[in-house]
């Protein structure tokens, strides 16, 4: 007999906690994949509750029930599917008023509906009371109250979607508890009920009613599907049920809600500041010379420890394989090739591990939604909505998932837009390459150069992105609709798994597309035309460098072992760091004594300080590396992967070029 199962789908506004809640059921044990036919990323995961086995799956956050970007109709068309039993709103219920909006339309569906009231801890801290008996009396539906963070109210939860995906419980109708709570004007009711019996006459197998509601709320894509006849002026009649809504919402909260004025206060205090027009840029490039000052201090801390079992592996590898009588390029291609490549990028770790935390802390403190609301007025300059601007704060982390998030734009021209300069935001990987070149060569000022790295790289997608829409404008306005949440303590343990899921992706690369690239270049640099070589002058390696050499001399990086490094950084931008230890035979080059005899290697063929900030500046824009090239295929085609991948390898070489012959002049 095979085992029963049930799936729940979470849904909510952005910055509801939707995901803190399904990490609580879950912990790390996800699943992550696209939506068969589409690229937009699901998340599922699944637990052993009451004899049953319960696929959990955590949908895009969306403010309605609408159509409009690619995210928001996936999430309604797996709502409306058969493939889900219970559906769970997620609602911040610190900010009620802004999140029953969503839930009003998953009432009209009819469908089994649980209301989850997270953030109850905030709610509770700040005096607040909400009348649950009375909200779930009048709204027909369940309505429980949860803290994600402080995991309670799980199994209340979880024990109602049970219960109400069985039919167990005695709930009436959610229409007529609908109905009979929103006090829509008669005019409406004259409205819906003609277009609900056409509805029901045409279309017997589906929900006559919510069709014909939607239709009155003038949703296009359920008019297309569901063709009614009507005479009505569906712009005004829309307005007149938003306007409805919205206002029974207000009366809803002032009934349900105590002392809900208390909640505000101090959110609104810091947002005078934050949110200032003329202040709010400043103080986020403060913030993040904060993030890169601990990512360095701390960081490089750390990371020292790294760097002693590093070498101690190192070391006693050596010894023990000559002792074992191994073959000198054996002996070669796994100390130098794979112990030494693979060895350095993981000594970086700690950095990057830093860098994770605090863009997590911001991100579920709420203070990224105010950065793209901030950038509303700087990116509306450029055809672009603040929105634009979160694909570009995710850059800081990883590019992949912020090439992802472009899905959130309504129009493909803006998501292309956003695919092409994103990849200009130094994501972590671009780290290890400023942390090895400004502490070589800047000394003191190492984390100023670090720093200005990431400011030059949102420099120029701002500039291209207003050069592109000087060429060819927008065709419409771009405006932002966004929540800016209540702020709250982050959540320890949603930091933790965000934390977690990134390093284990750096690790996983670490071990693969690392190790592989390590060997590559090893070969590379050991083989030439006539077999094994002692010289890599004569290598392979060598006869590709040379050739680049000559296209990257002009912006000051014509030497042959930084354009085969370069070249092997397409890869993953790590291996930019492995692949020159591999090429200058520096064991550990992170280390102290590593980083003076690279320091003296490169000045003795010429490379000065000129030369590494033009080398950072040309890392942090050239061709982003081969999983971000996929991911742009996989949200475009072939032809605008390549025309990205030219056009990103062109912006470096001529931003580098002014960089180079500036500095020549002036120094």
């Amino acid at each position: 007999m095979s085992e029963k199962q049930m799936t729940i789908a979470f849904i909510g506004n952005p910055n509801c906690g939707k995901t803190t809640l399904f990490n609580a059921y879950t912990g790390a044990n996800l699943k992550v994949a696209n939506w068969p036919g589409v690229t937009v990323e699901k998340v599922e995961g699944a637990i052993r509750k009451h004899g049953l086995t319960i696929h959990l799956v955590d949908l895009p956050g969306t403010y309605a029930l609408n159509a409009y970007t690619m995210e928001e109709k996936v999430s309604r068309d797996f709502i409306l599917s058969d493939d889900v039993d219970v559906i769970v709103d997620v609602i911040d219920a610190s900010c009620l008023q802004r999140n029953l909006y969503l839930a009003l339309q998953l009432i009209e569906l009819n469908r089994p509906l649980v209301l989850a009231f997270n953030m109850m801890d905030i709610v509770n801290k700040r005096g607040m009371e909400i009348d649950f008996h009375r909200l779930s009396d009048i709204l027909g539906v369940p309505c429980i109250p949860v803290s994600a963070r402080k995991k309670s109210g799980l199994d209340i939860l979880l024990h109602n979607c049970i219960h109400h995906a069985d039919g167990l419980t005695t709930q009436r109708n959610q229409h007529e508890a609908f109905d009979r709570c929103l006090p829509y004007t008669q005019s409406f009711q004259q409205w819906l009920k003609p277009l609900e019996k056409q509805a029901n006459e045409k279309y017997p197998d589906q929900d006559g009613y919510w069709i014909a509601l939607k239709t009155l709320e003038n949703d296009t894509v359920v008019q297309s599907m569901y063709p009614l006849e009507h005479d009505l002026d569906l712009v005004e009649v829309a307005q007149s049920v938003l306007n409805a809504k919205f206002a029974w919402i207000e009366e809803l909260c002032d009934e349900v809600v105590m002392n809900k004025n208390r909640n505000e206060q101090l959110t609104e205090s810091i947002d005078h500041w934050l949110t200032h027009p003329k202040l709010g840029v400043p103080i986020f490039l403060v913030i993040m010379a904060i993030v890169f000052m601990l990512t360095f201090t701390i960081g490089d801390w750390i990371k020292g420890y790294f760097e002693l079992g590093l070498e101690w592996i190192s070391g006693n590898a050596s010894v023990l394989l000559t002792s074992l009588h191994t073959s000198p390029w054996l002996i070669s291609l796994l100390v130098d090739g794979i112990i030494n490549g693979v060895g350095t990028i993981l000594t970086f770790l700690p950095n990057i591990v830093i860098l994770f935390i605090a863009l997590a802390l911001l991100e579920d403190s709420g203070y990224m939604a105010r950065v793209a609301y901030v950038m509303e007025g700087i990116m509306s300059k450029f055809g672009l909505s603040g929105r634009a601007f979160i694909p570009m704060i995710l850059g800081f982390g990883c590019t992949v998932p912020a090439i992802m998030a472009s899905r959130t734009l309504e129009s493909v021209s803006d998501r292309r837009r956003v695919m092409l300069i994103t990849p200009f935001m130094s994501c972590s990987a671009r780290l290890p390459i400023y942390i090895l070149f400004s502490s070589m060569f800047f000394g003191s000022y190492a984390m100023i150069v670090a720093y200005l790295m990431y400011v030059i790289g949102l420099g120029v997608a701002i500039l291209v992105a207003a050069i592109m829409h000087r060429l060819k404008p927008s065709a419409k306005e771009n405006a932002l609709l966004i929540e800016l949440p209540d702020y709250k303590l982050p959540s320890a343990f949603t930091v933790f798994v965000y934390v977690w899921e990134k390093v284990k992706d750096y690790l996983t690369k670490a071990g693969t597309t690392i190790f592989v690239a390590s060997i590559i270049m090893w070969v590379l640099l050991n083989l030439g035309p006539n077999g094994f070589v002692t010289n890599m002058t004569d290598s392979f390696g060598a006869t590709i460098g040379h050739g680049l050499a000559v296209v990257l001399a002009p912006v000051g990086l014509g030497f042959w072992q930084i354009a085969v490094a370069l070249l092997a950084g397409i890869s993953a931008k790590e291996v930019v760091v492995s692949s020159t230890a591999v090429l200058f035979g520096i064991g550990n080059i992170n280390s102290a004594d590593g980083m003076v005899t690279m320091a003296a290697t490169l000045s003795s063929i010429g490379f000065t300080t000129l030369n590494a900030f033009a080398l950072m500046v040309f890392c942090l824009l050239y061709t982003p590396c081969v999983a971000t090239l996929a991911t742009i295929k996989r949200e475009s085609d072939t032809k605008f992967m390549i025309q990205c991948a030219l056009f990103q390898l062109g912006v470096a070489w001529l931003v580098t070029f002014v960089v180079y012959q500036i500095g020549n002049l002036l120094f």
